[in-house]
């Protein structure tokens, strides 16, 4: 079916834009723009903008005045985002009704659906829990799960070709995309703790390669923003920590990545693949150091959110084409033996 097809190209552009807007939102501090939800001050439609609007505003939300242009900037995600769930169940209704026809199981568009349930749950908890940074980096990490999700769906209704594939470039290639997916959730700890300028130089951090840290308070999980799991303030040490295993983690992936660049650069035939991911690595790599020397201008740190999606996105395309491509040899040559 081609329009199930295009709903899933649709859906998977519309996932990257959600991811890209959420963390405008949440770089720009409007993640508490309104203070309830999933309406924004008891208003589903629009924000509070005319002065007895305000005024209502502040009688049933005490302490918390409006600030129109971040109340906007989350209603405009929110109503993204249930696009996004509406147009995902559709896809896994088109899945069901038309299983037969699409030779394609409807179970993973039945787990779409869950996955956007869990975060609209996480979205709530998000406001309600006061930037919680588990739910935050868990939001996130839910917003990529839909993304790859997506992705998946797509490349598995392609017929794959045969190919000449390595084992060791195989599971490389699996080694990658797990590496990008623990980097993009220590990514989202550094975002969700506000850490990202707590090593303001680079190379080094805070001039030495490896300088105090406390990363027994870094890494606990339960605990509020900017605060210990005991309720004390987060040490600057513990920022430093969160900060310092994020670069780290980018020096795995950028090992492990321009490794395999390099191997498929070899390869005539995955020679484009080769390309596009050196491409994305030294894009993303290069934005991380900019937004430390920059000292993190807006722009800039969407941009680096939005390349964790595309370098999350390239990884996983290509380790499933290199398994996808290394079955269809492996079936080519034995249905090409004599019998």
């Amino acid at each position: 079916m081609r329009l199930y097809h295009r709903l899933l190209i649709l859906a998977a552009a519309l996932a990257f834009c959600v991811i890209s807007l959420g963390a405008y939102v949440r770089l720009s501090d409007a993640g508490l723009g309104c203070p309830d939800w999933p309406g924004c001050y008891g208003h589903l439609i629009g924000v509070p903008d005319a002065a007895h609007e305000h005024a209502a505003a502040l009688v049933d939300f005490p302490g918390k005045p409006v600030e129109t242009h971040k109340a906007w900037k989350e209603m405009l995600h929110r109503y993204l985002a249930g696009s996004l769930g509406l147009l995902i169940a559709l896809i896994a209704a088109l899945a069901w009704r038309h299983r037969r026809a699409l030779q394609q199981s409807p179970l993973l568009p039945s787990v779409l659906v869950a996955v956007v349930g869990l975060q609209a749950l996480l979205g709530m908890w998000t406001v309600t829990l006061l930037l919680k940074p588990v739910i935050v980096s868990a939001h996130l990490l839910g917003g990529m799960t839909t993304l790859a999700l997506l992705v998946w769906l797509i490349l598995s209704r392609q017929a794959p070709k045969p190919r000449s594939v390595s084992s060791p470039l195989r599971w490389l290639a699996l080694l990658g995309l797990l590496a990008v997916v623990v980097q993009i959730a220590l990514g989202g700890w550094v975002s969700s703790n506000y850490a990202a300028l707590a090593c303001s130089d680079f190379p080094t951090c805070l001039g030495a390669w490896r300088p105090e840290m406390d990363f027994t308070q870094a890494f606990q999980i339960h605990r509020e923003l900017g605060q210990t799991a005991e309720g004390g303030f987060l040490p600057a040490s513990a920022l430093v920590a969160i900060h310092w295993a994020h670069r780290v983690g980018a020096l795995v992936v950028s090992l492990i990545l321009g490794t395999l660049s390099i191997l498929l650069l070899r390869r005539a035939e995955w020679r484009n693949w080769g390309l596009l991911l050196g491409a994305g690595l030294c894009l993303q790599v290069g934005l991380g150091i900019a937004n430390v020397l920059l000292r993190l201008p807006l722009h800039l740190a969407v941009t680096h959110n939005a390349g964790a999606a595309v370098l999350l996105t390239l990884s996983l395309a290509l380790s499933f084409r290199l398994w996808q491509a290394s079955e269809a040899e492996h079936f080519s040559r034995r249905r090409d033996l004599p019998s």
